[in-house]
């Protein structure tokens, strides 16, 4: 007889299980980020900013409350949207530094005291009009009065007004952000990826003054990032032929227990590395950093600088601790290189800098080498130092771009070294905050910088890097000298009698710049909260 073949009927298949008290602060912000495109599509112009300006802070508190509660309620790390997201202590705190630091961002967004109709055009080709029948060119990069640079570009004569697409922009950022820091499989991490950097690519080029400087940093960071997202994809693939699996914990066990061929693996770490280490700006993967920094509006600078070191090196941290904790020994002699390249660069080249912006921009490749050293320590208190460090330099250097918008002259900000001149006798508050916040970036005691500085180095001596502290040590007094310099510049030389003025800054300014001075105080005098909230927990796969 022949025998008579069934057909399997083919295995249910079930939707994956979902935490959504684990998850609701993502999804409150991209969900916020959806309404504020709606905004933009429906409401009049003249009615978004404050419609805008309201939703973005309600948004961001709403996620913060959301995150408050959640993370009060003592949870164990767990994994969700089918292991795709890792909701662990780590992530929690990632996610509360990125929301306040975005919400200082939001307010330096906002401001449309210290640039008449705030910061940004509506798009990078503008119709210039000015009252009486003058003509502008859009490139004109700040001559005063002209409207290319202070108007909004309607009927001529009419007064400027906030171009708001940048609110969503930021807030789809944010949330790319923070399912960045998250992502359990490299899938979703390249997803976290896109959505955080598409939005800023545009932000860059929207400039209201200097426009081909600022259009000219966007081309500059949307081609090298899509070079370096190409570079994060291949490894992604190399390590899923690798592997079998895009999921951390299963590169980790693939890693451990196989008899294959490394080639795949290191082959694949060392082109995902790549890709995570240009986001994070860390040398010889930063030459983008200088040209943006500098062309960007600097409240766009401002969130780049702060949030995206943030989410770069939650990303890195997790994905070194997590997938690849097992072949450190393999993998960090060549980290180690990178490591002393960054903090060289940044160091050396800073040194010969004349514009603040690029200034700060070399100061953070310099602090990308010193955060390699807790990313490398596969350690708990690596971890924490690192994390820690995330939480200390960004608020100080959202503080820094806050300032550095307020010292203006006709053309718009003064950020020629030689315009800082004599500052302090115009404007000593002023002055004596730069001057605290530039202390803090080269880790004088009593500041954050100095805590989160000895967390670091503290963590890579424990785990066997002496000599990459030695290093890190001598960069660190060399980059002394160039924040030492400004603080010179301000107190001992005098001002030119045509120098810049000091804006009166706007509340929202005001108040990101105090957000920015308190952390960076009380992280340097009681900082054990803040250690001790980094110190919660490893990582969870």
């Amino acid at each position: 007889m022949t025998p008579v073949l069934l057909a399997q009927a083919p295995a249910p298949i079930s939707a994956p299980a979902i935490d959504y008290a684990a998850i609701a602060p993502v999804l409150i912000v991209l969900g916020g980020a959806c309404v504020a495109v709606l905004v933009e599509a429906f409401l009049p112009r003249h009615q978004r900013w404050p419609v805008q300006v309201a939703l973005s802070l309600v948004v961001l508190a709403a996620a913060g409350i959301t995150l408050g509660v959640y993370a009060g309620g003592s949870p164990t790390g767990l994994t969700t949207l089918g292991d795709a997201l890792a909701v662990d202590q780590p992530t929690l705190f990632l996610w509360g530094t990125l929301l306040i630091l975005g919400l200082g961002s939001i307010l330096l967004l906002a401001d449309r005291s210290v640039e008449p109709g705030g910061a940004f055009i509506a798009s990078s080709v503008a119709r210039a009009a000015v009252a009486g029948g003058g003509t502008g060119t859009s490139g004109s990069a700040g001559v005063g009065g002209a409207a290319d640079d202070d108007r909004d570009y309607g009927e001529p004569g009419t007064a400027p007004t906030m171009q708001t697409e940048v609110f969503p922009f930021a807030l789809f950022a944010l949330g790319g952000m923070m399912t960045f820091v998250a992502a359990n499989d490299l899938l979703t991490m390249f997803i976290g990826l896109e959505v955080l950097s598409l939005p800023l690519y545009l932000m860059c080029g929207l400039a209201r003054r200097r426009r081909l400087l600022s259009q000219e940093a966007a081309v500059k960071y949307f081609l090298l990032g899509a070079f370096a997202s190409a570079f994060f994809l291949y490894g992604l693939a190399l390590l899923y032929g690798y592997a079998g699996s895009v999921r951390l914990t299963a590169i980790a066990q693939a890693a451990a227990g196989t008899d294959r061929s490394d080639t795949l693996l290191f082959g694949g770490l060392a082109l995902l590395v790549v890709g995570l280490l240009f986001k994070g700006s860390v040398g010889p993967f930063h030459t983008w950093t200088p040209d943006v920094y500098q062309g960007a509006p600097t409240p766009v600078t401002a969130f780049m600088a702060a949030c995206t070191k943030v989410a770069a090196f939650g990303a890195i941290t997790r994905v070194f601790f997590v997938a690849f904790g097992d072949t450190r020994w393999e993998w960090r002699g060549v980290l180690w290189a990178v490591a002393i390249v960054s903090m060289v660069i940044g160091a050396v080249l800073g040194l010969t800098q004349t514009d603040v912006k690029r200034m700060i921009a070399y100061s953070s490749i310099a602090h990308a080498g010193f955060l390699l050293l807790g990313a490398m320590s596969i350690t708990e208190q690596g971890v924490s130092g690192t994390l820690f460090y995330l939480l200390a330099y960004g608020f100080t250097t959202l503080a820094v771009f806050g300032v550095i918008s307020l010292v203006r002259d006709a053309d718009g900000e003064a950020t020629h070294l030689s315009q800082w001149a004599g500052l302090a006798k115009r404007s000593p508050l002023l002055a004596g905050v730069m001057s605290f916040l530039l202390l803090a970036l080269a880790g004088i005691p009593l500041t954050s910088g100095f805590t989160a500085k000895f967390a670091v180095f503290s963590a890579a001596l424990q785990d066997g890097m002496a000599p990459l502290v030695v290093i890190a040590l001598v960069a660190s007094a060399v980059a002394a000298f160039f924040y030492l310099r400004v603080i010179v510049l301000m107190y001992f030389n005098e001002p030119a009698p045509d120098g810049p003025t000091v804006t009166v800054p706007g509340a929202f300014t005001t108040a990101a710049i105090t957000l920015g001075v308190i952390v960076t105080l009380l992280l340097g005098i009681v900082p054990s909260l803040a250690l001790g909230m980094a110190s919660g927990g490893p990582f969870v796969g």
